[in-house]
């Protein structure tokens, strides 16, 4: 057994980037969500009785230095927080490496550290104080002694001519330090683990250990975990892609306009629009996707801004040649061969070709083709199911709809078809979510049943109805809506007291909510 003594330093505080990232990882925000709620933070949207201003500084940063004011206020606060003996005897500096780093503000920080989270939890929203106890604890963190670990590994020889070397490894804290105040998360929950203190029984040199069990493990290489908003927002900030202000409007982009979407453990996978249109640009704009690009436009806008290199300059460098290539695509690339993601075979019916590809609302199967006398047939594909591991039989199958449930004639029609949200059941002008019924097997008398129960769900949910405009009570808590739109009522309004004209007024000054993008949506340009 070997042992020896180390230590760990603590991060530097916050700048836009590691804000980003340090809130998706620990309180599961988006970065769009840390970025509004950093603004409310710092615009001082709240009431603290005695308290006028913002509670941090600017939160569209690179820089990590911390102002003599911020440091001596910090040394003050550890002192009387968690004793002498934690607090730094000279104000610890950091040096950015963040690639191009402009460092026109200061680090994101409180800006007033007496100002601690338990002083401010009741005049905050829950979003508002955890953000907070997160830019403060960090901040503190930034300048605190560092933290002393002692490190154990453990050998073990074995076998009949000890031919097996068993290695354990432990460590445990004898001081410590920062961490008494923050630790960093990790977008590696298994790398994480490595980090946590792991207590090792004292053995001697030579000692003969008995065996008690023996527990075998076969690991296989795992493929990289697919990014989250943190880790993507680290590989921007890596290539030097992007700037503070544009790490969330980006990664809102590309969910907004359907290219990728959360999964429930928060990765971004891609959608079948994402695919079709990446593996579009690839092949045709190979130039201007490419990393190296994008970098040096990057640089080229700071040397606008500082005023070292004429915008007109940059312009010609680059629009000419890609307006040549945008028109010679105009003309060489057919758009229906360009949505195209496979063909599986024939229809045995028709003899016309059976393929899979991206329309306006989504993956769709296509029998025929434009040139075709007879127009092709189209059918939705479930936005459950991979557009790459759709067969030829199963696409067939996705033709059966819509299905006409009620006799030709019936006063009613009831149908069951398949849409931009799944599969439903629609009488007249109303469409109810089949959920978990089979919609390939779903009978009138289910699908009339189905009908009714949504009939009544919705008649609960409507508090006030004004025509056309409702107020309702949604999954997440009252909401006015009109046609597809739907507007926030906002906080502190009673919904039951609100008539037409106040709904009206509403909706003039704040508008529709934005609807995240979603698998099938059309991606725009």
């Amino acid at each position: 057994m070997t042992e020896r003594e180390g230590v760990r330093k603590p991060v530097a505080p916050f700048i836009t980037s590691t804000l980003q990232q340090e809130a998706s990882r620990k309180l599961s925000f988006s970065v769009a969500q840390t970025m509004r709620i950093a603004q409310q933070l710092y615009e001082g949207n709240f009431e603290i009785p005695g308290y006028d201003g913002g509670l941090i500084t600017y939160m569209r940063t690179d820089s990590v230095n911390l102002s003599e004011e911020a440091l001596t206020q910090a040394n003050q606060v550890i002192k009387q927080e968690y004793g002498e003996e934690y607090a730094v005897s000279s104000p610890r500096k950091f040096k950015s490496t963040t690639k191009g780093a402009q460092e026109a503000h200061e680090a994101i920080r409180p800006s007033d550290l007496s100002m601690k989270p338990t002083d401010v939890k009741d005049h905050l929203t829950p979003q508002q104080f955890k953000l907070y106890d997160l830019v403060w604890k960090r901040t503190l963190a930034t300048q605190m002694e560092e933290a002393k670990i002692l490190h154990t590994t453990l050998k073990i020889e074995a076998g009949r001519d000890r031919e097996l070397l068993f290695e354990s490894k432990g460590q445990r804290i004898l001081f410590p330090g920062f961490l008494k105040a923050y630790t960093e998360g990790s977008d590696d929950p298994e790398a994480a683990l490595d980090d946590q203190d792991v207590i090792l029984p004292k053995v001697e040199s030579g000692q003969r250990l008995p065996l008690e069990t023996l527990s075998l493990e076969q690991n296989f290489t795992k493929p990289p975990p697919r990014y989250t908003e943190a880790s993507l927002v680290k590989k921007l900030e890596s290539e030097g892609i992007g700037r503070p202000s544009t790490y969330a409007p980006t990664i809102s982009t590309i969910q907004d306009r359907g290219y990728v979407e959360r999964t429930n453990d928060r990765k971004l996978q891609p959608t079948a629009t994402g695919e079709v249109v990446n593996d579009f640009l690839v092949e045709h704009f190979p130039d201007i996707v490419d990393l190296g690009f994008t970098t040096k436009i990057e640089d080229d806008f700071d040397e606008i801004a500082v005023g070292s290199r004429s915008w007109k300059e940059v312009m010609r460098s680059f629009y000419p040649p890609f307006l040549d290539v945008v028109k010679d695509k105009e003309k060489n690339v057919d758009p229906s061969v360009a949505r195209q993601v496979a063909e599986l075979g024939t229809d045995p019916k028709t003899g016309r070709p059976v393929s899979v590809l991206l329309g306006k609302f989504g993956p769709m199967i296509q029998i025929g083709t434009r040139e075709d006398e007879e127009k092709p047939l189209f059918a939705s594909i479930p936005a459950e199911k991979n557009i790459y591991e759709v067969e030829l039989e199963e696409a067939l199958g996705y033709f059966v709809f819509p299905r006409t449930l009620t006799e030709e004639g019936a006063e009613e029609e009831v149908q069951v078809n398949y849409g931009r949200f799944g599969y439903y059941a629609r009488i007249g002008r109303e469409f109810y979510s089949l959920e978990c019924a089979d919609p390939t097997t779903v009978t009138l008398e289910e699908a009339r049943k189905i009908i009714t129960d949504g009939r009544e769900n919705k008649s609960k949910n409507v508090i006030k109805a004004f025509g056309e405009i409702e107020v309702v009570n949604g999954r997440y808590g009252p909401y006015i809506k009109k046609d597809k739109d739907n507007y926030r009522i906002p906080k502190g309004t009673d919904p039951a007291s609100l008539d037409q004209a106040a709904c009206e007024a509403i909706m003039e000054e704040f508008g529709p909510t934005r609807k995240r993008g979603k698998r099938g949506a059309s991606a725009k340009s």
